[in-house]
């Protein structure tokens, strides 16, 4: 079966409800302004323009994973932390990573189900088992994934994980395939309890972010775990050896609110395809479906 980019909007709209001018997923977010600078190492690695030591102008984004815009700060969900940086050519470039360590699917078609068995209000208790039946391997995705849904304490003191692997082409033509995990300077602080997040409000993760950038810039480490001879490079809900090489490439440091963007019509994408020379996306089916199911979602949003 092959899913088109409209059914796997319609079912995240049939989940969430659909919202004029709002993302089909993670619809509430808050953007940030700062740079991207990469380590020596990075150079070593790749190519890529942004990877070559000087800073780089970027924009980013923590949201919800949610598509409903007002979802509750509170309320149990995985969180995204999406990047876009400016090359000094003009082109654009952007690295998409969220809370969870693997997608909890292998395919398009799959976590379409997925969505559509969200979607299904008091069913999903028969149809979460029955698709799990179909697709027992889900069980590794969902087993790993679910602590992380837990509330943060703060969007700025959480791991986020790229998920997909791409392909880092070094100057002297190496190949290597590459998982991005990005690691937060404060430390990794602890879920909060449900009650506890609760009694901080509905929008508690960007109220405590303006407050912590008032205090000083949000930094996080850009890290790449380097895949070796036949580790998974084009299915994101299986995990890598733990010892596999990781190397520090950069670092995010955001140093404001980014009230510029997304702003009288602006329409600000982040998708994980759009890369740039030294870096090519691997062959993963869920990587390569995300450019046109957010076309599909960017039309309806403008729409």
């Amino acid at each position: 079966m092959t899913v088109a980019p409209r059914e796997a909007v319609d079912a995240a709209n049939a989940a969430f409800g659909r919202h004029p001018g709002a993302r089909a997923l993670h619809a509430k977010g808050i953007l940030c302004a700062g740079t991207f600078t990469a380590t020596p190492a990075a150079a070593e690695l790749t190519t890529a323009a942004h990877m070559q030591g000087g800073p780089v102008p970027a924009t980013f984004r923590f949201s919800n994973a949610s598509g409903h815009p007002r979802s509750p700060d509170f309320q149990p969900d995985l969180r995204g932390l999406a990047a876009k940086f400016y090359l000094p050519d003009g082109e654009r470039t952007d690295l998409v990573a969220v809370t969870a360590p693997l997608f909890v699917t292998r395919t398009p078609e799959v976590f379409v189900e997925l969505l559509e068995v969200q979607g299904a209000g008091p069913g999903a208790l028969v149809k979460v088992p029955l698709l799990i039946g179909r697709h027992p391997w889900l069980v590794r995705g969902l087993v790993k994934n679910l602590p992380v849904m837990r509330p943060l304490s703060s969007y700025a003191a959480a791991q986020y994980y790229g998920q997909h692997a791409f392909k880092w082409i070094a100057p002297d033509g190496t190949e290597r395939f590459v998982r991005y995990t990005l690691v937060p300077a404060v430390g990794i602080e602890p879920h909060l309890p449900l009650r506890a997040a609760r009694r901080r409000g509905p929008d508690y993760l960007q109220d405590e972010l303006r407050e912590r950038l008032e205090e000083g810039p949000v930094r996080f480490t850009l890290e790449v775990q380097i895949a070796e001879p036949g580790d998974p490079v084009d299915d994101a809900s299986r995990e890598w050896p733990a010892g596999r090489s990781r190397v520090a490439v950069g670092t995010y440091e955001m140093t404001g609110l980014e009230t510029g963007r997304e702003t009288e019509g602006d329409v600000l994408v982040f998708d994980p395809t759009r890369v740039t020379a030294g870096i090519e996306c691997s062959d993963d089916p869920v990587l390569r479906f995300r450019s046109p199911a957010y076309r599909e979602s960017v039309a309806r949003r403008v729409a």
